[in-house]
């Protein structure tokens, strides 16, 4: 039986998102003394995520790098215990830099922070409803504060409305966390219907993922300094837990060219303004109005997924309608992102059928076959804007010359980086051969440049019914990386573990 969550164990970041605190920022941190910073860890106000009736008004998260980590004193023993993606660091590996699409206008020779020594060792994300904000922010950077860390970056965020940069509507769909470990693995991995809800270990480790299998984090021997502060692992008997309600924490900052993206549309539509929107719509998949998907919502319920307060959900729909992407185009952002149940649409549902599909037989349609389940790779999005609001009309004006940057501090929560960020950033957002396409990424935040096999990856195609697929051509690069990291988002035991490592 599984056990239960302790939410006092886990940073509220995970379970909440912290909607209604609209004002944060993101300190990128060095560890100035490590002494001191252990004695600031120990005194954090660090927000959990147990439910109050009465919510707080503030909140402070932490994360930590690999150098981080290691600058806290962790033995390297139980550093090597942390994943490789996480040991190595989002811009240490070229060939990872590759298969995210870091290249060129990407490339980690031109980020702000994350790289050529400028890697933070932590990030301290405080947040606050509005008018709590600016006490909140002098209180927590103390005397203590000026002590433990050397502040590389105060990163801003905006409030504008729901909406990201290019003026969509942003955060509907996420997963569902399975926190009552109620869901059941299906048998061979296989799921005949698209279902939202989420094993819990996709997202905290120390718990079953949809694999039923534990991911692999720092197990601690009970006679280490300090484990008494951690729980018991529940897959390997007799070894403490060092990432047991914990995570790790993708963090990118994308610059968003707001104008650039808007210009582009408005010269490929003729300035039809109508034609403008739908054009930005297949590209995005939703429309720009209210958010729906191009794709009608589905009659039947979905699991994870509730109603919104107007009774009907934006998130409520899988492509099962549009096999051939002529109303949402295959290439478009949500259709990559997330191809819910893409991989087996159009396909039988029954028992033999759904074993034939499992042996790899029977397949008339090549594109069936072409997408990994989705719930292999879902992530948990907490990420917010970041500049002033700039609407479709007034991009489509020139620049002034004091123009300011806009764009997004992406964050994702996943246990696994490799099978959840990467393989996402690089399949699904990067890969030109995604869905059975070709010479395309993805079309927001597609790098454009040429790769080894495909010479041109700057098209839009968007299918017609019996008829040629209108292509777009020379689609621009709209968001470029400036800085990104991979962190560990620690169980507060866990944190306490950290505070304690030089006593």
């Amino acid at each position: 039986m599984a056990s239960s969550v302790d939410y006092d164990d886990v940073q509220g970041l995970v379970r909440f998102g912290y909607p209604r605190m609209t004002e944060a920022c993101y300190f990128l941190v060095k560890i100035k003394n490590a002494s001191a910073t252990r004695d600031w860890i120990a005194s954090a106000p660090i927000t959990s995520a147990v439910k109050l009736e009465q919510p707080p008004k503030t909140a402070l998260q932490i994360a930590f790098t690999r150098e981080g980590v290691e600058a806290l004193g962790v033995p390297q023993n139980i550093v090597n215990g942390f994943s490789a993606e996480f040991i190595s660091g989002m811009a240490a590996d070229e060939n990872r830099s590759r298969r995210l699409g870091d290249i060129d206008a990407n490339s980690p020779t031109n980020w702000q922070w994350g790289t050529n020594g400028n890697v933070p060792h932590a990030v301290v994300m405080l947040f606050a409803e509005p008018g709590f904000f600016d006490e909140w922010k002098r209180s927590i950077t103390d005397q203590s504060w000026q002590a433990a860390f050397e502040e590389m970056y105060c990163l801003p965020t905006s409030d504008i409305g729901g909406r990201e940069p290019f003026g969509f509507v942003d955060g509907i769909s996420q997963p569902e966390i399975d926190w009552e470990q109620a869901r059941k693995v299906p048998i061979n991995g296989h799921e005949r219907e698209y279902s939202n809800l989420v094993s819990l270990g996709e997202f905290l480790l120390g718990y079953p993922n949809e694999y039923g299998r534990y991911t692999d984090r720092p197990l601690l021997d009970p006679v280490d300094r300090g484990s008494s502060e951690l729980s018991f692992a529940e897959d390997q008997a007799g070894m403490k837990d060092l990432g047991r309600n914990g995570t790790y924490l993708v963090m990118r900052q994308l610059s968003q060219d707001v104008r650039g993206f808007w210009q582009f549309l408005d010269k490929a539509t003729n300035s039809n303004s109508e034609e403008r929107y739908r054009l930005g719509s297949y590209m995005v998949g939703r429309t720009i109005a209210d958010g729906l998907p191009l794709v009608p919502l589905s009659s039947r319920a979905i699991t994870g997924i509730g109603k919104e307060r107007d009774g009907r959900t934006k998130n409520m729909f899988t492509f099962d309608s549009d096999v051939e992407g002529a109303q949402c185009p295959y290439g478009a952002h949500i259709r990559r992102a997330n191809p819910r149940n893409a991989d087996i649409h159009g396909a039988p549902k029954g028992l033999i059928s759904t074993f034939i599909r499992i042996l790899g037989f029977g397949n008339k349609n090549v594109r069936d076959d072409l997408i990994a389940s989705t719930r292999f790779h879902r992530l948990l999005r907490r990420g917010r804007e970041y500049g002033p609001k700039l609407t479709p009309e007034e991009a489509l004006q020139p620049a002034p010359d004091n123009d300011v940057d806009r764009g997004l501090h992406f964050f994702a929560i996943n246990s696994n980086i490799q099978r959840q960020f990467e393989f996402v950033q690089n399949a699904w957002l990067m890969g030109t051969k995604f869905d059975g396409l070709t010479e395309e990424s993805d079309p927001l935040i597609g790098n454009r440049s040429p790769i080894a096999g495909c010479a041109r990856t700057n098209t839009f195609s968007i299918p017609r019914r019996g008829r040629v697929r209108r292509r777009i051509m020379d689609v621009p690069q709209f968001i470029t990386v400036r800085g990104g990291a991979y962190f560990f988002l620690p169980g507060i035991s866990a944190l306490r573990y950290l505070s304690k490592l030089g006593d």
